[in-house]
């Protein structure tokens, strides 16, 4: 039992009068004899004991009477909680990621909780309610009610652990506080590693939801496999989560018009081809009809005019092996000797290449650090015999140099495959042996900000990245290099021209850093904008000379083919899809988790929290009591002899 106000409970004290009055009543007194009364001493005697009992009897209701009252003021209560006074906090998770799309036995699961939610917290409660892209902080049922039936599916999906760490920082920061963390899920799996830590003052519930059924066919990726001088061949990749399927219609559009439409049998995934023809502008949408998830059923992707990549070679030794990897289907490849160089067409480029000049003329270092620093790349390589001082000229400014020409014969036995130019699907898997190429000498560099790209043996750099420039530390011909005839030479070149000017890919994920070049010119103060019907967005762009550079992430948030808009001019198309991560129904075990409420029922949780904070208020049985003794107190008086 606790009391409301304790400090009350000092009245007690008050006790003792009553019971000092009474020791004093009952002091002895001189015995007197007093003549022709001692024929009353036995009954004198008799009514003295009655009358000291009746004595005690009413001090004993008295004092009780008087506990009773002051217990009643000082308010005492019975509860589960730790402390009365604490300031109670109730913070929601409430899971809208696409995977709540499953239904279980009364529907939608996202649908459904929110209907349990706003049926079972009181709508004047001060609550907050977070989702995957909301938060609504210190408010209630009532004011946010509507925006909660309104609520959306989000692409922005949380990982478990994520999900967990923002709810409590939803938290205030008082201290003694009660608080209770509501996790509504279906708990899907992923890779964070979820492990709930809690203490004495909050309280954790789970409500886990489960789908009627986790089957679930989706669209997971489609590419490019094969493309002629009529043709493109589409390869559509899908997946399924459930029981086979033994006809599966997928349909595709161009815009809204039906253009091809096939059959598929899949057990656990199952590809399919579409036939499309070159050269034409596709904006195209990839359906299968699966009564499950909805989000994964489509998939939108584009196809625009061809765009080429521009890039100079400006060479002093043979050039055709860079004529080989830039070909004129996918490059516009121009070839100069430094003294033929018009300096006017530098800007117009996206990659320019220094193939082993012996010296680099101060107007061309000057070109050179103008075109880099207007998003241009840069390759050098330089020759066995340089002039060092105006190579450094130009290195100075991505904080490199060349020291000294070291002759010794070095395998290249290290690759980066982290790095940009190899991380994206030019290795199945890292390759440890393989036929190393070498060189016979090589310059020693320099650098604190130079990124390695490939190594040799020793951990020297022979390829490396600084800023918007590519330095190789040897030449590359083949009396010095085996280079050119290893298996890196094309991945390597065409890569790094590829990264110089990135046009929009078929489709982007939702959500991931994505990155892409448009080739237009932008008047002053003008910008670029993705238009969907009525959604237009600004994106985040920088412009260069010769390019825009879009960059996008959260944004657009809606899976849809956009228009990338310069005013009213349609410059080229771009398609984003969401993430295909939560197609796959599996969930987490959480039998595991300690001092956590697990529920299947929002009803049952919320149930929880009201027993574990309610108060039983007791200090009407104590005024009651108070009563009762003061009857009892009366009837002692009138009856008790």
């Amino acid at each position: 039992m606790q009391f409301k106000h304790p400090e009350l409970l000092y009245a007690l004290f008050l006790l003792l009068i009553p019971i000092i009055v009474h020791l004093f009543q009952l002091r002895k007194f001189q015995k007197v004899d007093f003549t022709n009364v001692a024929f009353l001493k036995e009954a004198t005697m008799q009514t003295r004991k009655s009358s000291v009992i009746k004595k005690w009897l009413i001090l004993c209701t008295r004092l009780l009477l008087l506990t009773a009252l002051v217990l009643a003021f000082a308010q005492p209560f019975t509860s589960k909680s730790n402390t009365f006074k604490a300031k109670k906090e109730t913070v929601i998770y409430l899971d809208n990621s696409f995977s709540m799309q499953a239904k279980g036995n009364q529907g939608e699961l996202l649908k459904r909780a929110v209907q349990d939610v706003i049926n079972n917290v009181p709508e004047g409660e001060n609550i907050s309610v977070i989702t995957n892209n909301t938060i609504y902080k210190n408010t209630t049922i009532k004011a946010i009610k509507n925006d909660l039936l309104q609520l959306d599916y989000s692409s922005n999906k949380l990982t478990t652990e994520a999900a967990f760490l923002k709810s409590k920082t939803v938290f205030k920061n008082e201290k003694g506080s009660l608080k209770s963390l509501v996790f509504i899920s279906d708990f899907q799996e992923d890779d964070s590693d979820f492990n709930p830590k809690t203490d004495s003052l909050t309280s954790l519930h789970f409500v886990k939801l489960n789908p009627v059924n986790t089957n679930n066919i989706s669209i997971d990726s489609v590419f490019i496999s094969e493309t002629t001088a009529t043709s493109i061949v589409l390869k559509v990749r899908l997946k399924n989560s459930g029981i086979a399927v033994e006809n599966l219609p997928v349909s595709l559009y161009n815009d809204d018009n039906l253009i091809a439409k096939t059959s598929v049998v899949i057990d656990k995934d199952a590809k399919t081809t579409f036939s499309l023809p070159a050269n034409q502008v596709i904006k195209g949408k990839i359906t299968i009809d699966d009564s499950n998830l909805q989000f994964d059923n489509s998939l939108y992707f584009n196809i625009n005019n061809a765009s080429k990549t521009n890039v100079l070679a400006i060479n002093a030794t043979d050039d055709s092996f860079l004529k080989r990897i830039y070909t004129n289907k996918e490059f516009n490849y121009t070839s100069a000797q430094n003294s033929q160089l018009n300096y006017s067409s530098i800007e117009k480029q996206h990659l320019i290449i220094l193939n082993e000049l012996k010296t680099i003329p101060i107007a061309l270092t000057s070109a050179l650090n103008q075109f880099t620093s207007q998003g241009g790349s840069l390759i050098i390589i330089p020759s066995e015999d340089i002039n060092k001082a105006s190579y450094n000229q130009l290195l100075v400014n991505y904080s490199t140099n060349f020291s000294d020409l070291v002759a010794s014969e070095k395998r290249i036995t290290t690759i980066n495959y982290s790095h940009p130019i190899y991380s994206n699907g030019v290795f199945e898997k890292q390759v440890k042996n393989f036929q190393y190429p070498k060189v016979n000498t090589f310059y020693g560099i320099t650098s604190n900000m130079m990124a390695s790209v490939l190594q040799f043996e020793d951990g020297k750099l022979f390829l490396g990245q600084s800023k918007k420039a590519f330095v190789f530390t040897s030449a590359l011909n083949t009396e010095n290099s085996s280079f050119k005839n290893s298996p890196l030479i094309v991945p390597t070149f065409y890569n790094i021209a590829k990264q110089s000017f990135k046009i929009p890919e078929l489709y982007y994920t939702i959500g991931k850093e994505n990155s892409f070049a448009v080739e237009t010119q932008l008047q002053q103060d003008a910008v670029l904008s993705l238009v969907n019907n009525d959604i237009n967005i600004i994106p985040k762009q920088q412009y260069f000379n010769n390019k825009v550079v879009i960059s996008t992430s959260e944004t657009p948030s809606i899976a849809a083919t956009y228009s990338i808009t310069n005013k009213n001019e349609t410059v080229k198309n771009v398609s984003y899809n969401y993430s295909r991560d939560e197609s796959n129904l599996t969930y987490r075990n959480l039998s595991n988790s300690n001092n956590i409420t697990i529920s299947n029922s929002i009803t049952e949780i919320f149930d929880t929290i009201k027993s574990d904070t309610k108060v039983n208020a007791l200090w009407k049985w104590f005024v009651i009591f108070a009563l009762a003794l003061l009857i009892i107190e009366m009837l002692i008086l009138k009856f008790f002899k």
